[in-house]
């Protein structure tokens, strides 16, 4: 059977959090639950290194304006990330070529990771932070509970996240209004730090030689 849905699926669920992808497809390979899975995410290092980073971002994710901060440094990290795992998903299958396997999965990250970036970006104008948790929440259990289907039924898992995507997709253009008052709230913020700072800055000192 063809790879090609799962390096879909994988791709949508690296846009959101590529940790866990890295880390749930390493126990599934190495507890024998998919064969799919190459060793090299089996490896015990990768694992560690997945779970650390994985329970930083559950915590980053879940704080207001933090989340986003960690959604912009990670923009080259999770495509890359989904590039990598669809390449090494399509070596293990040989069903299709390495490259175009990393472009699906590439592209399909890059896709999710805006949608959920904006879709941050317009929650953290709400006043109150409990959105912030229940969002992030659910974009775990959402990955973790599609990427375990993916193991079982990748055609009908890709289809999921398909739909999921293009709704993200049409969802994020309503909410560009209010992505628009956040980024001007976050330039009014720094600009009003940049004006404190001016003014809580103490007076040059007058040298001796202007004193005489």
């Amino acid at each position: 059977m063809s790879v090609l849905p799962l390096v879909f699926t994988s791709g949508w669920a690296s846009g959101v959090n590529a940790y866990a992808v890295v880390l749930l497809l390493g126990l599934f390979g190495a507890t024998g639950l998919s064969d799919d899975v190459p060793e090299s995410l089996q490896r015990p290092e990768i694992l560690i290194t997945a779970g650390v980073l994985f329970l930083c971002e559950a915590v980053a994710d879940k704080i207001p304006y933090v989340d986003s901060l960690w959604d912009s440094a990670h923009t080259v990290i999770r495509p890359a990330a989904g590039a990598w795992v669809g390449a090494l998903l399509a070596g293990q299958s040989g069903s299709i070529p390495d490259l175009t396997a990393g472009l699906i999965g590439g592209s399909t990250a890059l896709a999710s990771h805006t949608v959920k970036a904006g879709t941050r970006m317009a929650v953290n104008t709400s006043p109150e932070p409990f959105s912030n948790f229940a969002m992030s929440a659910a974009e775990d259990l959402g990955v973790a509970g599609l990427l375990t289907f993916a193991m079982f039924h990748p055609g009908a898992a890709a289809v999921i996240a398909g739909v999921l995507l293009a709704a993200g997709l049409v969802v994020l253009c309503f909410l560009v209004s209010r992505i628009r008052r956040f980024l001007r709230r976050r330039a009014q913020r720094r600009e009003e730090r940049r004006t404190a700072g001016r003014v809580g800055r103490p007076p040059d000192r007058v040298s001796r030689a202007d004193r005489d």
